[in-house]
Formats: structure tokens, C-alpha cells, sequence
């Protein structure tokens, strides 16, 4: 079976695993979530105004930069101005990029960087490196706008926005054109989408970095197979020709989270696989989350379909009885 979802290369490849090639839990990822203010859209020409950012590991935020920036070779429009409230007047004592740029190479030092469309913020940065002869670190970079668009459907959200998706997240710090909050924001909006992708298996960088968008046609092929699932709690089976388990789930509201698995933003490899080779889903109603949480883990155990990652050995949890 080729399955409808594409990685990048891996150096892995032939290559016994080890503990260490399993991949970096997000959780143990250090990110630099930065945000720029600009005189305009075009790198290398257009120069930056504000540089902010915030540091974050295990979902706590570790650090923050923030800095005004005066340009040196071209102007603050009328038109920014007024986006982003950074006049001449603010910048006229502010530093230069060139005594910047250090200050935040070294806060970003051996972190992935993040930005909401990050060619936009990384190519002004490498930018002005390249032009100070300043070495530009290549860090890996994370995109909140292709990650948003791989777990937040169009049914969800009108686009993909930061500020569609922090009012539809509803991050505590609203973007508002200025560059520490929209990094708040963005750092905000990155966590979220760390649930929507767990919430699929993906939970390491190295997978984070390597899913592509493909199989929707195929995907959306079986999304007959949602019709019929009833919106109320409990533990959802899907099933293949000869009804062997593939994956078993749980949801509070089972048709909407079934319906999730057949729309663009499911992009999981084995859960784009699963659904290709599922022929139908089988629900088992319960009365509320607990005792579809419960039946779900001993059906899981049970069961063992090849499609879950959670343990297989239930008997190893620990139960309180009423």
C-alpha cells in the first residue's frame, strides 16, 4: 500500500534506530517565537523597525527580547505608521540594527526559531546578516501558518490570519502590530497547535518538520464512513474489509471528532494510512468522557490495533473503584 502522505528525506534511512533517532520531544525543544515590524514587505530593501521575541521550552515562557530599531536607509510610511503605531519620532533614538542583530543572535542561539509566516520575519533577518557580514546561524525554522493550515480546516477558521487564529484559540495576548505582542501571541498560538498535533501522534520535532500536505482526494473519498456516527461521548473503532480494529479513539462529541479525520487538516502518515484502508466505523456510546477514557484504554489493550501508540498494557494503570 503507498500511503498518501509524503516525509522529506531522512538520514536515517538503512540505518539501525536508536534511543536518540526517535525523535526531540517537542516538550524538551527550545523555541525563539520572533516578530518584526518593517518601512515595508521587501527584504533588502525595506528595513526593520522592531525585533520582538519570546523564548520558550516545556510551554514556559523562559525570556523575552524586545527592541526598537532605527532604520538607516529608508522611511516609516504613513500607511505602516498608522498599522503599526511606530513613528520616526519613536525610532529616532533607537539603535541600529547593526548593534542589534548581535544582541538577538545570541538570545536565539541554539533554538528553533518560530514566526506566523516565517519567510517573511527569517528573510529579513538573514537579510540584514548578509548584508552586516554577520553569520547567519541556519537554525531550523517553524512556520505557525503551515502548521496552522495542516490542523485548522477552513470549516474552522475563515484563514489562517494570526489574528483569525488567536481570536479562534483565544491566546491571552491579541496581536495588535506591534512585534513583542504578536510573538506573544504566535508563542500562544504555537502551543495550540502542539495539542492539535498531539492530539494526532505527532509529538517530536523531527515529526513536525517532515509532514506534508497530501492524500486529501483519498481522504476525502471515505468521509462517507463519518454518517451515521452519533454526536455524544464514546470510543470510536475504525474498522478494515474484515472488520479487524485498525484505531480506536475516544471523543465528548464522536461524529465531529470522527469528521476531523476525513478534511484537510488530518496530515498524520499513519492516520492518512489508517483511513485509507478503513471500510468502516463502529461506535460504542457512553454515558460521559470518563467511561469512554476508561473503555477506550481497555479496548485499546485488548485489542491492539496496530494504529495506536498508547500502551497496550492497561492492567498497568492505576484505578480507583467507587
Amino acid at each position: 500500500m503507498t500511503a498518501p502522505f509524503d516525509r522529506a528525506p531522512s538520514a536515517l534511512h538503512n540505518t539501525q534506530l536508536s534511543f536518540d533517532s526517535l525523535g526531540t520531544p517537542l516538550s524538551d525543544v527550545t523555541f525563539v517565537i520572533v516578530d518584526l515590524e518593517t518601512t515595508g514587505t521587501r527584504a533588502g530593501q525595506s528595513e526593520i523597525t522592531e525585533i520582538g521575541a519570546v523564548k520558550t521550552r516545556g510551554g514556559e515562557v523562559i525570556g523575552e527580547f524586545q527592541t526598537l530599531v532605527k532604520p538607516e536607509h529608508s522611511v516609516i510610511s504613513p500607511f505602516v505608521a498608522r498599522l503599526t503605531g511606530i513613528t520616526h519620532a519613536m525610532v529616532d533614538d533607537a539603535p541600529s540594527i547593526s548593534s542589534v542583530l548581535p544582541s538577538f543572535l545570541e538570545f536565539s542561539i541554539g533554538a528553533v526559531l518560530v514566526a506566523h509566516n516565517a519567510p517573511f520575519d527569517i528573510g529579513f533577518l538573514r537579510s540584514a546578516c548578509e548584508r552586516l557580514d554577520y553569520h547567519w546561524p541556519a537554525p531550523t525554522v517553524l512556520d505557525t501558518v503551515t502548521l496552522a493550515r495542516r490542523v485548522v480546516g477552513r470549516d474552522e477558521v475563515r484563514d489562517h490570519k494570526l489574528s483569525t487564529l488567536a481570536a479562534h484559540f483565544g491566546t491571552q495576548v491579541e496581536p495588535d502590530h506591534r512585534a513583542l505582542s504578536d510573538a506573544r501571541a504566535t508563542g500562544e498560538l504555537l502551543h495550540h497547535l502542539f495539542e492539535r498535533f498531539g492530539g494526532y501522534g505527532v509529538t517530536t520535532l523531527e515529526e513536525l518538520s517532515t509532514v506534508r500536505q497530501s492524500g486529501w482526494a483519498k481522504r476525502q473519498a471515505k468521509s462517507h464512513l463519518a454518517k451515521g456516527v452519533p454526536s455524544e461521548p464514546g470510543v470510536y473503532m475504525f474498522l478494515d474489509g474484515t472488520r479487524r480494529v485498525l484505531y480506536i479513539g475516544k471523543s465528548g462529541n464522536m461524529a465531529r471528532r470522527v469528521r476531523g479525520y476525513f478534511n484537510a487538516s488530518e496530515n498524520r502518515g499513519r492516520m492518512a494510512e489508517m483511513i485509507t484502508a478503513a471500510q468502516e466505523v463502529s461506535c460504542l456510546p457512553c454515558a460521559h468522557a470518563l467511561e469512554a477514557e476508561v473503555r477506550e484504554i481497555r479496548l485499546i489493550g485488548e485489542l491492539a490495533p496496530p494504529y495506536n501508540r498508547r500502551s497496550k498494557n492497561p492492567e498497568r494503570n492505576s484505578w480507583i473503584v467507587l
